[in-house]
């Protein structure tokens, strides 16, 4: 019998038969598939029983017939059925799933899903905050158990380290609002009152507020971090057996550093920027700084440094705790140390903000406005 794949047409019976002998593999089909394209007359069976081997080729050509013309294989050995019916399964068109949601539906899904992960986040803030009160009431009645050195080293990680940016960026931030001030003030002639611009915003809202984003993007996100570090090499489980309460030793710490130094930092903050606009005044305006040092006493009323070195203990608390919380949500892989210190980060700042205008409403209201 000859290896090259071939075929004979035959009427059996008033039935078209096509029987197929040689090797149904790619290296032997020759013209086999150009032929069964030009059928005149549909074959009722495919006879492979003089067939010496079929490839997935071979067994293409024969699901085809069957596909096609609707022929019978017959004489298949159990090989070439089962390598026919894999053919057959590969050759199943997949079925599409056609989305039929509107883009507006699709919009507020994802709009309520992201309402949801956020609440649920603020809840798991919530009892955070609540495990913290705990262990601080706990070191209260016990002073002992306070981590005097870990404090500290967050003193420096959190405030010292921290000045030279805070204080770059609060002397050109003071800058800018003078020099953006007095351009608009320009026009009405009335150039003197950018000492009341910059006396008052930066002391009662930008002084603090500039330094909780720049600590929350510098502090919280390293608290994330390195916590979140910890937890993968599995250290605060460790803590836990060996009966350290990491609430003690990781947390408590960094929320009580930056609580502390917040006000501080917030302080010389304003005071950089102060000093930043009285420059642009002296260099642009032509105010000496003496004359800007009476102004700013007597347009700046005492209530709003009250106001600002209020507000930054809260403002620390918060940005120690959501960097220590995200930090302690961190499971499964390195890949998420980075989620959730971006988490941190986004979660800080946006309650700073939401913290600031509800501290703004609230001061106007007890008449410090």
């Amino acid at each position: 019998m000859s290896l090259e794949a071939d075929f004979t047409e035959l009427d059996e019976g008033g039935e078209r038969v096509v029987r197929f002998s040689g090797r149904l593999t790619i290296a032997r089909l020759g013209d086999v598939p150009q032929r069964l394209d030009v059928l005149e007359v549909r074959p009722v069976r495919a006879d492979v029983s003089a067939v010496d081997r079929v490839d997935t080729v071979g067994a293409w050509i024969l699901h085809k017939l069957k596909r096609d013309y609707g022929a019978e294989i017959v004489g298949a050995s159990d090989f070439a059925e089962r390598l026919i019916r894999q053919v057959t399964i590969a050759d199943d068109p997949a079925k599409t799933h056609h989305d039929d949601e509107s883009h507006l539906r699709r919009i507020l899904q994802n709009v309520g899903e992201a309402t949801i992960d956020a609440l649920s986040s603020l809840k798991g803030l919530l009892a955070f905050f609540g495990g913290l009160l705990i262990a601080t009431g706990t070191v209260l009645r016990h002073p002992g158990r306070l981590r005097l050195n870990a404090v500290v080293q967050r003193f420096e990680t959190v405030g010292v380290s921290a000045l030279g940016i805070v204080g770059l960026m609060s002397f050109l931030i003071g800058i800018v609002i003078a020099q953006q001030g007095a351009v608009q003030l320009r026009q009405f002639g009335a150039e003197v009152f950018t000492i009341n611009l910059v006396g008052r915003i930066t002391t009662r809202e930008l002084g603090v507020l500039m330094t909780a984003i720049m600590v929350a993007g510098r502090s919280g996100s390293a608290f994330a971090a390195q916590i979140g570090s910890m937890k993968l090499a599995e250290e605060v489980d460790a803590m836990r057996t060996i009966g350290v309460p990491p609430m003690e030793a990781l947390i408590l710490p960094r929320v009580l550093a930056t609580t502390l130094l917040m006000p501080l930092l917030g302080f010389y903050s304003t005071v950089l920027m102060i000093i930043g606009g009285g420059l642009l005044c002296w260099i642009g305006l032509g105010i000496p700084p003496e004359t800007f040092i009476l102004r700013l006493r007597e347009v700046v009323p005492m209530t709003d440094l009250w106001v600002g070195l209020l507000k930054a203990p809260v403002f620390g608390m918060i940005i120690g705790l959501a960097g220590c919380y995200q930090g302690m949500q961190v499971r499964g892989n390195n890949e998420e140390v980075g989620q959730r210190t971006t988490a941190a980060v986004v979660q800080a700042i946006f309650l700073v903000i939401v913290l600031d205008a509800f501290f703004a409403v609230f001061f106007s209201s007890v008449g410090w406005g």
